[in-house]
């Protein structure tokens, strides 16, 4: 409430300070000889006459002929607005003089003249002539130049303003592009985990029951967690962690004792806010290129935390020729789109090792997260 009220007070605040700028150049203008009544009402009407020709210029003249290109036409446009102030002024200011009988004088400087008789030497002598009314011209140099100034602040405020609405409008598609992608991306992962999962789960029926229900129970946890947790931007990272547990488990309900799984996590486990499902895929990985139905196989996943606002994970699993790594390449499932989350979500707060390791057979994802911004 308080965000949109102080956007709200923007405007009025702007044309606050509008209408303060253009009084303080109207105020500004030199003193005359009319009677204060005929003066005050003249400045008004000035006062009135920026304030048109600054609102004409900024809401009408700058988006319609500066931004269309029509850049001769807005010169044009300029400038007969400035005559129309400058010229009318003058004219209603020299009529009101006139109604009044106030004149403008000025002295004029010594002229040397001839005399019908000699005097003197040279036969000359120095009069000062009459002073006369001063004809001040057709338009007024002041007002001229507060019109001027009136035009460049207007024009400057529509350039702001327009800005302003630019970036908005880029900072408004970008979140909107970053909330689509976003939401394709765990469009992806999803899927491709539950159907792993349902059918692990539809083999352990045939075997073990109270397995099988307790694999749903699991399972149903999980969806939970999907469904719900998964809607905001970030997730407490002890349900990310249980959820990485719950997936453990149901995944191990199909291995044979040739596979041994450990799963690490902090002790005592600092909470702090996560990206739901952002582990996932190296774990996903872990079971599905790191196990194999004839050899000895194995997944370490070890989760550190060495500040409570840094996470740090570490998947190894090993490499079998029958089963290439190629996690990059999972029809569209994996690290790509996992690099790309992180990108998104944490830009400048991550780093992510993925390697192949020839010597030991064995694959290394190593990733750290900055948790708090």
């Amino acid at each position: 409430m308080s965000v949109l009220t102080s956007r709200q007070a923007q405007p009025f605040l702007l044309h606050t300070v509008i209408w303060l700028l253009i009084g303080f150049l109207v105020a500004l203008q030199p003193g005359n000889p009319l009677p204060d009544g005929a003066f005050y009402s003249l400045q008004t009407a000035l006062f009135f006459m920026l304030l048109a020709v600054f609102y004409l210029n900024a809401e009408w003249a700058v988006p319609r002929l500066l931004y269309g290109r029509r850049w001769a036409t807005y010169g044009a446009f300029l400038t007969l607005l400035t005559l129309a102030v400058a010229v009318p002024y003058r004219q209603v200011q020299h009529a009101l003089e006139q109604h009044y009988g106030v004149q403008h004088f000025r002295p004029f400087p010594l002229q040397e003249t001839t005399d019908a008789k000699p005097s003197g030497s040279f036969g000359s002598r120095f009069t000062q002539r009459s002073n006369r009314p001063n004809g001040r011209g057709w338009l007024s140099p002041p007002v001229l130049l507060a019109t001027l100034l009136v035009l460049g602040l207007g024009t400057s405020v529509a350039a702001v303003q327009r800005g302003q609405r630019d970036a908005q409008i880029r900072q408004e598609l970008e979140q909107e592009k970053l909330s689509t992608e976003l939401s394709w991306l765990k469009a992806q992962i999803n899927p491709h985990f539950f159907f792993n999962t349902l059918n692990n789960i539809y083999a352990l029926t045939l075997l073990d029951g109270d397995e099988a229900r307790e694999a749903i129970h699991r399972l149903s946890r999980m969806m939970r967690y999907v469904l719900y947790d998964t809607q905001s931007r970030t997730a407490p990272l002890s349900q990310e962690l249980l959820f990485v547990r719950d997936y453990i488990d149901l995944m191990q309900l199909r291995l044979t004792d040739n596979v041994q799984v450990h799963y690490d996590t902090p002790h005592p486990l600092h909470e702090a806010p996560i990206a739901p499902m952002i582990l996932l895929t190296f774990v996903e990985n872990a079971f599905k290129h790191g196990v194999s139905a004839l050899a000895p196989s194995y997944i370490r996943i070890v989760v550190r935390q060495p500040t409570p606002g840094t996470l740090e994970v570490e998947v190894r699993n090993p490499i079998f020729p029958d089963r290439p790594v190629a996690l990059d390449e999972n029809h569209g499932i994996g690290l790509v789109n996992t690099r790309r989350r992180l990108d998104l979500l944490y830009p400048g707060r991550h780093t992510l090792t993925a390697t192949e390791n020839s010597s030991e057979h064995e694959y290394y994802v190593h990733l750290t997260l900055t948790l708090h911004a």
